[in-house]
């Protein structure tokens, strides 16, 4: 864990992490702070930072498994431990890092008896698991698994139909958000027409980005949003 003291400029506007620890593989945090602003400065930075992390910032995750031969999603596979859901809940657990966009495939191919783990997953050289323990199933019988599996990344949270399924393909339900939480909170100092204003930024992530890259992403995107007002005139 990284901490440090807090000072304040009194000339230039300025952001600093002041604590920044790895808690595990899947959970990060940062305390970040921007001052001196002026009095309600704080809350509207702050307000809108919190909803740009939690909202704008993209993520890549798993969002269908194909299975060979299996009637539903409450099937049982003769050999594995796990129901199907019971892997499917397990696959949207893992954490990917990467920058592409659009839909990828990837692949799990094993024989039992064994543990698969993230680490069994097939991926595009361009996609990273966080946490290769990730557990996905275990095999108890010497059977084969394959499992084929769809990636893609995106921002927010997507939420599959129920009766989206095509021939032994299940969708996933997609948490795209690398941002776990995020808060804010001011802290006030001076006297009468001098107040200023401190504003700390909490943020939590999944380990796909660090708080420090998540924060300037979020930024970027607020930024991007705002432009088409800079050329209203024009």
């Amino acid at each position: 864990m990284v901490r440090e003291k807090v000072t304040i400029s009194t000339r230039t506007l300025q952001w600093k992490c002041v604590e920044s620890r790895t808690d595990s593989k899947r959970l990060y945090y940062g305390r970040f702070i921007l001052a001196p602003l002026l009095k309600g400065q704080a809350d509207t930075i702050g307000i809108a930072m919190r909803r740009a992390l939690l909202g704008e910032t993209e993520g890549t995750c798993i969002t269908r498994a194909k299975f060979e031969k299996i009637p539903h999603e409450f099937s049982t596979i003769v050999g594995i431990q796990e129901s199907v859901h019971e892997i499917l809940m397990n696959l949207k657990e893992i954490v990917l890092r990467s920058n592409l966009y659009g839909t990828h495939n990837a692949s799990i191919c094993v024989k039992g008896p064994r543990e698969v783990t993230a680490q069994d997953i097939i991926l595009p050289t361009s996609v990273e698991i966080i946490d290769n323990t990730q557990h996905i199933a275990s095999l108890k019988e010497p059977i084969d698994l394959y499992i084929g599996l769809q990636i893609e990344r995106n921002r927010g949270y997507r939420r599959q139909l129920p009766n989206d399924f095509q021939d032994g393909s299940y969708p996933i339900d997609a948490i795209f958000m690398p941002v776990r939480n995020a808060n804010h909170s001011v802290h006030s100092y001076g006297n009468g027409n001098e107040k200023q204003e401190i504003l700390f930024l909490e943020i939590w992530t999944n380990g796909s980005l660090t708080p420090k890259e998540a924060l300037h992403e979020a930024a970027r995107n607020l930024i991007d949003l705002f432009i088409p007002f800079l050329h209203a005139e024009e």
